[in-house]
């Protein structure tokens, strides 16, 4: 069996019987924590490093690069819907597992979340939930590691294991809290999303939409939505970065410019005549040539930034006093209610298709929103508060 003890209790696995015995006592538990440590700097899909996991009654690394291990075990774990696994700014880790078992973990809890809705701002660090509910501190000197080499150190290890061990004081402490607020069913959307396939795939033929555009005209759009298309696929299959293949200002340079031939192409910003007159550049000039040949019809289009009608600005920064009063008092991220696009929508139409205007964010912040908007309510200050009454 090969599982090293380690000093803080936890154990690295490296081999698949240990972890088969352990995923068996862990499908017991109500919920586990889990986090992973990765690189992406040298590919385009992230190379999973270690899988660190915990319950109530023990902690395990996961040596994910030791020869011969079978992750199997685990997950089916992470498919099982009788255990919640446990994450902290879940979506990178949920990226990892989706591309690795072909679904998403379910179900799960992401305590960056539940923080937000606890009263803990918009994006609460896992150092800061550690020290506010956990009463510990996280060594940061091993947070830019390289995973990758072998052996760990205890030192590697005890850092990883933190990041679940900790989590589990967090996540009950945040679940506690938001049971007896009646809070625990405001995450339901949110863990939706980040439950759903749709999260973490992405359609190349969008890809261009990532890219910041000097031109809205739609043969530049054409041809950039085949060349990103193009890097995207080619990216994915060499697992490499987008960049290590053209960077995102060639894309644009290409699609502004049209190159018709390699002569041409090799002219672009950051392109070698090798590179143009070879199997890459012929792929790129093909792009080009579906982009400026396709119908005008099919071309694509930005979507038009909804217009604030005029004279709607000082409604909208009241909206915007309105919807931080209200998460003040009830301590919940004005993130997890209502951003700036949402007031802008909210000012201009009733009936705005935003989150901000059903379910629990209608309750505490949409209905009032509206009632201010017709004149309803008022907002006054009150010594260093604002008072909102109703008129």
């Amino acid at each position: 069996m090969n599982v090293s003890q380690k000093p803080h209790g936890g154990v690295l696995i490296a081999d698949s019987a240990s972890l088969a015995a352990l995923c068996s006592r862990l499908v017991k538990e109500p919920y586990i924590t889990i986090d992973t440590e990765f690189l992406r700097d040298k590919t385009f899909w992230p190379q999973l490093c270690l899988i660190q996991v915990a319950s109530p009654h023990e902690a395990a690394a996961i040596d994910s690069l030791a020869e011969g291990l079978d992750l199997a075990p685990l997950l089916e774990l992470l498919k099982n819907r009788n255990v919640v696994k446990v994450f902290h700014a879940a979506r990178q880790d949920l990226e990892i597992f989706y591309h690795l078992m072909g679904e998403v973990p379910a179900p799960i809890a992401d305590s960056q979340v539940m923080a937000m809705a606890a009263g803990f701002g918009d994006s609460a660090s896992y150092e800061t939930l550690c020290g506010k509910l956990a009463n510990a501190r996280v060594d940061k000197l091993s947070r830019f590691t390289d995973w990758s080499q072998r052996p760990l150190t205890d030192r590697q290890i005890a850092y990883a294991l933190d990041d679940v061990t900790h989590l589990q004081v967090i996540y009950e402490k945040l679940k506690k809290k938001l049971e007896s607020t009646g809070r625990m069913q405001w995450l339901a959307d949110e863990m939706a999303i980040l439950e759903s396939p749709s999260t973490y795939t992405v359609d190349p033929m969008k890809s261009w939409m990532r890219l910041k555009t000097r031109s809205d005209k739609p043969r530049f759009l054409a041809v950039l939505r085949e060349i990103a298309a193009w890097r995207e696929r080619e990216a994915q299959t060499r697992d490499v970065p987008r960049s290590r293949l053209l960077k995102d200002e060639t894309l644009v340079e290409i699609a502004a410019h049209p190159p018709r031939d390699a002569d041409a192409l090799s002219r672009c910003r950051g392109l070698s005549k090798s590179f143009a007159e070879g199997r890459m550049g012929e792929a790129i000039l093909e792009a080009v040539k579906r982009g400026i040949d396709t119908p005008e019809s099919e071309c694509p289009k930005l979507e038009a930034r909804p217009e604030v009608p005029p004279g709607l600005g000082p409604l909208i920064d009241l909206l915007r006093v309105l919807l931080k009063t209200r998460c003040d008092q009830h301590e919940v991220a004005q993130k997890l209610v209502a951003n700036s696009s949402d007031l802008e929508l909210i000012a201009a139409d009733d009936n705005a298709d935003v989150q901000a205007l059903s379910g629990w964010r209608r309750e505490l912040f949409g209905a009032e929103a509206l009632n201010l908007k017709h004149g309803k309510l008022a907002l006054t200050a009150a010594g260093k508060r604002v008072k909102i009454i109703e008129v």
